[in-house]
């Protein structure tokens, strides 16, 4: 969570993993657990969302992962990623999926870009939850249609 405005308390962890259950409960899909075996039985979280904000892009479904530091660069959020997508595309339908981070997240960044996701900068927004002044307010959006997909 380098580029969030602050690291959450393990109350606010523990109830953030709660929410995530009670969605993929009542939906059947959401933020997945991963795990690495052998190794890790969770190492993050990686899977589909719709967000809670309303701007130009919403309602949506958004794609998003967060993995612990010591397991990024070893390909598991790109191949996590990749299973999600296939999944909202594949079974359930979405025509679009789409992902943001702020601008300095190149990790994030290189990850929508690897597994194929698309950048207008004319699509880069101001997040709501953040107030007017904060380093963190300006975020990227990527795109992915189900045409793109189907094309991969």
């Amino acid at each position: 969570m380098k580029h969030f405005p602050r690291l959450w308390t393990r109350e606010e962890s523990d109830a953030a993993v709660t929410s995530l259950q009670k969605s993929i409960g009542e939906r059947g899909w959401g933020f997945w657990a991963v795990e690495v075996r052998g190794v890790s039985p969770f190492i993050g979280f990686v899977g589909l969302a719709t967000p809670r904000f309303t701007t130009q892009f919403t309602p949506c479904v958004e794609i998003g992962w967060r993995l612990a530091q010591e397991f990024w660069g070893q390909g598991y959020a790109t191949e996590a990623a990749n299973a999600s997508l296939r999944y909202g595309f594949e079974q359930l339908t979405l025509k679009e999926i789409v992902a943001y981070t702020v601008p300095l997240n190149e990790r994030s960044r290189a990850v929508m870009k690897r597994i194929g996701m698309t950048h207008d900068p004319a699509d880069d927004f101001d997040h709501p939850h953040l107030p007017v002044g904060d380093p963190l307010r300006r975020h990227v959006l990527y795109r992915m249609t189900r045409s793109d997909w189907d094309r991969v």
